[in-house]
């Protein structure tokens, strides 16, 4: 399952730099799938939504940090376990039930975020 953002969220940025996915954004900030990703022109992701990467998205939390799910792999493909819950003072970088997504699932979406085959 992707991670999310607690409303606990002391707002440190501590997590943001560790992504590697850029699927972390700060309080009220815009966002496009191509940030940190080699996604460009129209995309299809695996829940069958289609985008264009280079479109910026309305951002998803105004008071806080926030995890973009469709970006969040959990970090598989890079680190043994979620850098953002790793480096979070206040530990509010937590599973996010409503994503649900197998290891499977989540190394597909790593592969596809940066166009490996």
């Amino acid at each position: 399952m992707a991670i999310k953002i607690t409303d606990e969220c002391i707002n440190c940025g501590a997590c943001e730099p560790e992504c590697p996915n850029n699927a972390i954004y700060e309080a009220s900030e815009n966002w496009k799938f191509s940030d940190g990703t080699k996604l460009s022109g129209k995309i299809v992701l695996a829940n069958t939504k289609e985008f264009n990467a280079d479109d910026v998205q309305e951002p998803i939390n105004d008071e806080y940090y926030f995890i973009v799910a469709d970006k969040c792999t959990e970090c598989k493909g890079f680190f043994n376990e979620p850098q953002c819950a790793a480096v979070c003072p206040v530990d509010c970088c937590v599973p996010d039930d409503d994503v649900v997504e197998t290891e499977e699932q989540l190394l597909a979406k790593q592969r596809f975020l940066h166009n490996e085959a």
